[in-house]
């Protein structure tokens, strides 16, 4: 046998297992093996227990099966009042034999409560103050109005304001006919569109009410007859009216302002009064520090 017969022998080996390991795998879709060892990793198994009837194998994937639990629905309250119940402190850990620590003694000092009077409006008719700044954080409106009394002088003089004419008796009777108000309008002085609030004195302005004054009191007869008849009758019974409440005096009111630091302006309003006097104070504490 030559050299030539031994290489033909050679290649036709060759060719017989390119065929046997690479060709025929490929065509029958068997993995191609070389003949070498593979490394397999072990796979963990699960210790516990599963049942069969929840898998199913559909080729070499496992798929599992579960159910969502449905929640149960959360409880409402019954409208019953839940009762209290003690239990023993030992289960917490609490020991009610235990010293209590000494603590810091804490002086008893009386805070200083009093107000000092930062600004003063007084006057008589309606007007708009000025603007006026406030710089401090809580500020405190004490108003109070003197309408005129019941009983005073009998007519009024009026001069009128515009066209001709001369003074004439405007009102004639007492002041009583007359209605008396008084408002107080706070606005913002950096935005004259905001009222930051309109007071006026609350259950309004009854002078004989604050102090006391009975109003005079009519006889009546009782058991008259609805016809008048010009006989003098003695021994006629009288209704007396009701005695007033005891007086109590409302005034000064006192508005809180629980901001401040801005400027401010007051629109008042006043009708049918002798006075009115507007303060607005300060706590004392505040000052020397704003």
């Amino acid at each position: 046998m030559d050299k030539k017969d031994i290489t033909y022998g050679i290649i036709a080996l060759v060719i017989i297992l390119v065929i046997a390991l690479v060709v025929k795998p490929l065509a029958t879709g068997h993995p191609i093996t070389m003949g070498l060892p593979v490394p397999t990793t072990p796979v963990p198994q699960s210790t516990q227990a599963v049942p069969l009837q929840n898998y199913s194998q559909v080729g070499q994937v496992v798929v599992s099966s579960t159910t969502v639990p449905t929640p149960s629905p959360t409880p409402t309250w019954n409208s019953t009042v839940i009762q209290g119940k003690f239990v023993s402190p030992s289960t917490y850990g609490v020991i009610f034999n235990r010293s209590i620590r000494n603590s810091t003694r804490v002086e008893n000092i009386p805070q200083n409560s009093s107000m000092t009077t930062y600004l003063n409006i007084s006057g008589q008719n309606s007007g708009t103050t000025s603007i006026m700044y406030i710089p401090f954080p809580y500020w405190e409106l004490w108003y109070t109005v003197n309408p005129y009394p019941d009983k005073v002088l009998q007519s009024v003089q009026i001069t009128p304001t515009q066209g001709a004419g001369i003074s004439y008796s405007g009102v004639s009777g007492s002041y009583s006919t007359l209605n008396p108000q008084f408002t107080i309008q706070v606005m913002d002085g950096d935005d004259p569109n905001r009222i930051v609030r309109t007071i006026s004195p609350p259950g309004g302005i009854n002078l004989d009410l604050w102090l006391g004054v009975p109003h005079p009191t009519e006889a009546v007869p009782v058991g008259t007859s609805a016809i008048w008849t010009p006989v003098v009758q003695t021994n006629i019974k009288y209704k007396v009216q009701p005695t007033p409440p005891p007086a109590v005096d409302p005034r000064p009111w006192v508005e809180k302002f629980f901001e401040g630091q801005r400027d401010y302006y007051f629109i008042i309003t006043a009708q049918s009064l002798q006075s009115y006097s507007i303060q607005i104070r300060v706590p004392t504490t505040y000052i020397g520090k704003y």
